[in-house]
């Protein structure tokens, strides 16, 4: 595997030019033309974990919106200044140039492969399938972050001004390109092997990944469109995740560049920049959470303790992020049975049939995550049968018990957390000191797009309801 990762970051500098418009998102004249399209989909899996993951302002502060983390000495970002630092921009270059992009031409550069007897056609089959399942990922991470987004005509080299299509539309899209791919995987069959760097190139693996986020999909539009939903949901249920053992893991190395950019960030680079988030720290001590010795470490008095968000944090007074999640190798989650356990929790609750109760559910992903972290069965015993805890007697309707187990599960997975936030509507955050705006439901759209594609940036404000980050996406109803 580390030799895969380095040959393709070889080819990430080959293709990480910076972009003015979308035209050179879609057309890079330095690529070489003998890039295989195995090395295209390693560097694409990289890129898409290493943009969700990293702490680093000028691309991703979602760890400050959902109040995971605080910052010291430079608190605009926790205020919600996404403007200062261009941060829009940056977030959908990276998904669109670095990632959309190169899976769609590593699927084009599958496709074009020989493969004659049936075992060959079979392995390209899944190939394919697998790029476009994680195709369909990223692209509902570029939706669920803005909006309304170019699609039909976002990977057109010859178009430098695509539109902006309904948001709604790619939605339900995406959900039929991912039944179309689950349908053509075949497990009796390869696929990328190691240049796979989540599965290694084990089929069953992705389809059980590809029913689970279609199960997380199919939820997050069950405001909107509970019919559509249902029938998702039930789909997709029978075939998710069904233990720890299926959570799709990227692994980073010990040596630069393959490593956890939470390390290029805070132990690299050598800054104090971040202290974990009052809100998050205090959630975690009222409740005993016991995995709080591998979220953060002790404050100077022996205690867990968080910063405020939006304020100016003296950093050698806190708890900060735990040596664990500061190693270069520390692995970074794309999608976990806790996650899924969480929605299957969810379904329940809406009278969605996926089997068993929402509480076997809650109880099924708080064990999982509690495991995965380094917990024991003790921990999740006593963790469990508190009242404030237990699915039976804690506090709120179900949006806001599973809103807040979920919530503290997804450390480190700060969009992940925020869009389930935006769904649930729990926890009940307050916006930051200082803070701009109210907490924002979505990025504004790239500086690039409202100078460079004026006319279908102003059509895409205009439909859905203004260029703002107080503006809900489609399926955000509450």
């Amino acid at each position: 595997m580390k030799k895969i990762l380095i040959v393709t970051i070889l080819a990430a500098g080959v293709l990480g030019a910076c972009t003015k418009n979308m035209s050179e998102l879609n057309n890079n004249p330095k690529v070489p033309e003998n890039v295989p399209g195995e090395g295209l989909f390693s560097n694409a899996q990289k890129a898409f974990t290493d943009i969700m993951t990293t702490p680093n302002v000028n691309q991703n502060i979602f760890e400050l919106i959902v109040q995971f983390w605080a910052e010291t000495t430079y608190p605009q970002e926790s205020q919600y200044d996404l403007g200062e630092r261009n941060i829009p921009q940056n977030w959908w270059t990276i998904l669109y140039r670095d990632v959309i992009k190169d899976y769609d031409q590593s699927k084009v550069l599958i496709r074009q492969e020989l493969a004659t007897g049936t075992s060959e056609q079979k392995v390209k089959a899944n190939k394919l399938a697998i790029a476009e399942i994680c195709e369909v990922y990223a692209f509902s991470v570029v939706l669920n972050t803005f909006g309304n987004i170019p699609y039909t005509e976002a990977l057109d080299p010859n178009n430098t001004t695509p539109k902006f299509d309904d948001a709604k539309t790619v939605y339900y899209a995406l959900l039929d390109s991912l039944d179309a791919a689950i349908a053509q995987l075949d497990p009796n069959y390869e696929s990328f092997g190691d240049n796979d760097l989540v599965y290694g190139g084990d089929v069953s693996k992705w389809i059980k990944f590809a029913n689970s986020l279609k199960l997380d999909l199919g939820l997050l539009i069950a405001d909107s469109d509970p019919t559509k939903a249902k029938s998702v949901v039930e789909a997709a249920a029978p075939n998710v995740f069904q233990s720890n053992a299926d959570n799709a893991v990227f692994q980073y190395l010990t040596s630069p560049p393959n490593v956890n950019p939470i390390w290029t960030n805070l132990v690299q680079s050598n800054r104090n920049d971040f202290v974990p988030a009052k809100t998050l720290v205090d959630t975690m001590n009222f409740l005993n959470d016991p995995r709080r010795p591998f979220y953060f470490t002790l404050d100077p008095n022996g205690q867990y303790s968080g910063g405020i968000p939006g304020n100016g944090n003296t950093y050698a007074n806190f708890s900060h992020t735990s040596d664990m999640t500061k190693a270069p190798d520390f692995p970074s989650l794309w999608l976990d049975y806790a996650q899924v356990e969480f929605d299957l929790a969810e379904a329940a609750e809406r009278g969605f049939n996926v089997g068993g109760t929402a509480q076997q559910h809650y109880n099924n992903a708080i064990t999982a995550s509690i495991k995965y972290w380094g917990g024991s069965d003790a921990d999740v015993a006593a963790y469990l049968a508190q009242p404030s805890v237990n699915y039976l007697t804690a506090p709120g309707d179900w949006k806001h018990k599973i809103g807040i187990q979920s919530w503290i599960a997804f450390y480190l997975r700060g969009w992940q957390a925020w869009t389930q936030w935006r769904k649930l509507d729990y926890p009940a955050l307050k916006k930051a000191n200082n803070a701009l705006t109210d907490i924002p439901v979505r990025y504004t759209y790239p500086i690039n797009e409202q100078t460079l594609n004026k006319t279908n940036y102003d059509a895409a404000s205009q439909a859905i309801g203004g260029d703002a980050v107080t503006t809900k996406l489609f399926w955000d109803k509450y």
